[in-house]
């Protein structure tokens, strides 16, 4: 094994240039996987985070018609304690109309508890304006900043309110904050407040809310954590809604996006695996003199084809290092020079992966020629000079 191994380096160190091409032919495979595969990870995260990153990744609710959840306090324990779910939030959400100083507007009444749904929807970090604040108290309420404009109003002013499912009364709200949700419907049309002021307005219970708002770990595994959940639950008053079932086009693109990068990454292995090879079966036959000297001193011919078995190892170690160095390094000037916004994120599970499939495509490339070095005969070797 070990004579074997020297052997394998002498002939590599014997022939640099042919070896630093091999290693660069190697490298420059993985560097295309290390790109590919970096860059359609942060564009899928991307586009992931601006599509459901700051909404519910599961809903919980009742499918009767104008029916709530009773005693959903009782239901965030096991949801808290589950490691798969990061937040979990109750909340209730009724239209209705809004008016200010002669000016209505049809807006979206969201109560929320706040220190649950920041998590979600990231209010604090949206706030715009100074002296923006989160709704604390009864009746106090964010805006969007859309409605800010159509109503005219400031912090401090107090708006009327009037719910489509009780239009007889009419709810007096505080502004306290504006909200740019970076969306022009939403700045348009949400107004946000605290869980108490929805289950007021709606004349609800303290132990009542419309939906259990859930973000996952990995959004998705949002099917299967769904079913999970309703297992759990064993309601059949209670039914769960995926942001995949509801965002199926953005899923087909997602995996769109996943297939062409392995489809990518297959035919760069294969280019690998098919240049290694005859470039070795090549070696095979410059090298025959030597193997056949090494043949006649007694090596065997397990150890002759472990030569350049070998040899497919090295040149994928070293072409793997250095192709994950020029991927990272092709990465970093891409992000600098392309300015897309796209996070550069590096998993190293990924980056080990790539080498792992370097490495293991260049041995295999070596099969071929380390069978055709086993079989190689000395009588044959000595009569073709």
């Amino acid at each position: 094994m070990k004579l074997a191994f020297n052997i394998a380096k002498r002939f590599l160190l014997s022939a640099k240039k042919q070896t630093i091409v091999i290693i660069l032919g190697i490298a420059v495979g993985v560097s295309v996987q290390v790109f590919i595969g970096a860059l359609i990870n942060g564009l899928q995260d991307n586009l992931v985070e601006t599509a459901i990153g700051s909404q519910p990744q599961i809903t919980l609710s009742n499918p009767s018609d104008e029916s709530y959840i009773d005693d959903y306090q009782n239901l965030l324990e096991p949801l808290d304690q589950n490691s798969e779910l990061t937040h979990v939030s109750p909340s209730i959400n009724s239209s209705g109309r809004i008016n200010f100083d002669s000016k209505n507007e049809n807006i979206i009444f969201k109560g929320v508890d706040f220190n649950r749904a920041e998590g979600i929807y990231n209010f604090k970090e949206k706030l715009t304006l100074a002296n923006s604040q989160i709704p604390t108290e009864l009746n106090e309420v964010a805006i969007g900043i859309g409605l800010k404009e159509l109503l005219n109003v400031n912090i401090g002013d107090t708006v009327s309110f009037i719910d489509n499912t009780n239009p007889t009364n009419t709810f007096n709200l505080k502004i306290v904050g504006f909200i740019d949700f970076n969306v022009l419907n939403l700045n348009n049309s949400w107004v946000v407040s605290t869980l108490e002021t929805s289950q007021n307005i709606l004349t609800l219970g303290q132990n009542q809310t419309q939906t259990i708002e859930i973000q996952l770990n990995d959004p998705f595994k949002a099917e299967t954590i769904s079913s999970n959940i309703l297992n759990e639950i064993n309601d059949s008053d209670i039914q769960s809604i995926t942001w995949i079932e509801r965002n199926q086009d953005l899923l087909s693109g997602l995996q769109g996006q996943s297939i062409s990068s392995l489809m990518i990454q297959i035919f760069v292995i294969i280019s690998v695996v098919l240049g290694i090879s005859s470039v070795l079966a090549i070696t095979v036959l410059q090298k025959s003199k030597q193997l056949g000297i090494l043949k006649a001193m007694g090596i065997k011919d397990k150890d002759a084809s472990k030569i350049f078995l070998f040899e497919g190892l090295l040149l994928g170690v070293f072409g793997a290092i250095v192709g994950i160095g020029l991927g990272i390094g092709l990465l970093y000037a891409f992000d600098a020079f392309a300015d897309t916004g796209i996070p550069i994120t590096f998993d190293i599970g990924f980056l080990a992966l790539s080498a792992g499939i370097a490495i293991t495509a260049s041995t295999i490339a070596a099969l071929s020629p380390a069978i055709k070095s086993s079989k190689l005969s000395v009588i044959e070797v000595i009569r073709n000079g």
